[in-house]
């Protein structure tokens, strides 16, 4: 019985936290069994990609919403929530670099019948959003950068080439050490997503916790994390042409509101939205505001 399945069984889908429909889907997509919902009708359609540490769970609060009036696409990123974790193999393709990843979601797209797409990231979302748009132009019609990570973090760390063999040759240690201090600093992580820690439910922390730890995850994560690399976007920002909406929560300390406002200076067709008395995940923390400014960017691009 599949992840899927199990869910199913018991008649109520732990992602929407709404009774079941037939709306969690698998596909088979470089190499990955990737776990996705698709709901809506119409133009464009929209790719939710959410941050590290999380899952397609982040976008509960707003992903029906925005189907009322477009296609919607959310999915779990490889080693994350029910997406299969398989290992790293030239022969299957499987790869967990950011390249990768931003060639799997138009590899998932145009499985799924579509050409192009608005993506809508947050955190290291955005940070695969933005390197998408500039690796795949043609399939990305704009951008939602959610207190993307542009500057600091996934998309300027990076693991020295001189030690990563070392790494590499070490990961049955290096993963078991990395699943330890993971499952110790779990929660304190993600109450460090929020501003207003009162707002985050205590099961919603369990099923996101529930979401990340499962198989073999602490192996698939030190995969991700030992392809990190310094992607450079910063000096390719000025090449970007697509509409653009950057959103930063006013109080976030993971991604402070100062990168925000020189993301959207820098990119050339940028507009910026501040979202107060909110932290790094506007989209859970207050979603009202943000399919507020979200809607009005799919009104803007449609013309």
């Amino acid at each position: 019985m599949t992840g899927e399945e199990k869910h199913r069984t018991s008649g109520y889908d732990v992602f929407s936290q709404r009774p079941v429909s037939a709306g969690n889907h698998f596909i088979e997509v470089n190499g990955f069994n990737v776990h996705y919902r698709l709901a809506g009708s119409g133009e464009p359609l929209v790719v939710l990609l959410h941050g590290s540490f999380l899952s397609l769970r982040s976008w509960r609060l707003v992903f029906d919403e925005l189907a009322e009036t477009t296609t919607v696409l959310m999915f779990d990123r490889p080693a994350f929530g029910l997406t299969s974790r398989p290992l790293p193999s030239t022969a299957t393709g499987v790869s967990y670099t950011p390249e990768a990843q931003s060639d799997l979601v138009i590899a998932l797209i145009k499985k799924l019948g579509f050409s192009k797409a608005v993506l809508i990231g947050n955190s290291t979302g955005g940070t695969l959003a933005l390197l998408t748009a500039l690796r795949h132009p043609q399939h990305v019609e704009g951008l939602v950068l959610a207190d993307a990570m542009i500057y600091s973090g996934y998309a300027t760390s990076e693991v020295p080439a001189f030690i990563k063999p070392v790494m590499k040759a070490m990961t049955p240690l290096f993963s078991r050490v990395m699943k330890f201090l993971i499952t110790r600093l779990y929660d304190r992580l993600i109450y460090g997503f929020w501003h207003n820690k009162e707002r985050l439910q205590s099961e919603v922390m369990t099923a996101f916790r529930s979401d990340l730890m499962t198989g073999d995850w602490s192996r698939a994560f030190w995969e991700l994390f030992l392809e990190t690399h310094h992607l450079g976007l910063e000096n390719r920002l000025k090449t970007m042409p697509l509409q653009s909406l950057v959103i930063t929560g006013e109080h976030d300390i993971m991604v402070k509101k100062e990168e925000s406002v020189r993301l959207a200076a820098q990119l050339p067709c940028a507009e910026l939205v501040v979202v107060p008395d909110c932290g790094h995940l506007p989209q859970e923390e207050k979603p009202e505001a943000f399919l507020s400014a979200v809607k009005k960017f799919l009104t803007k691009i449609a013309k």
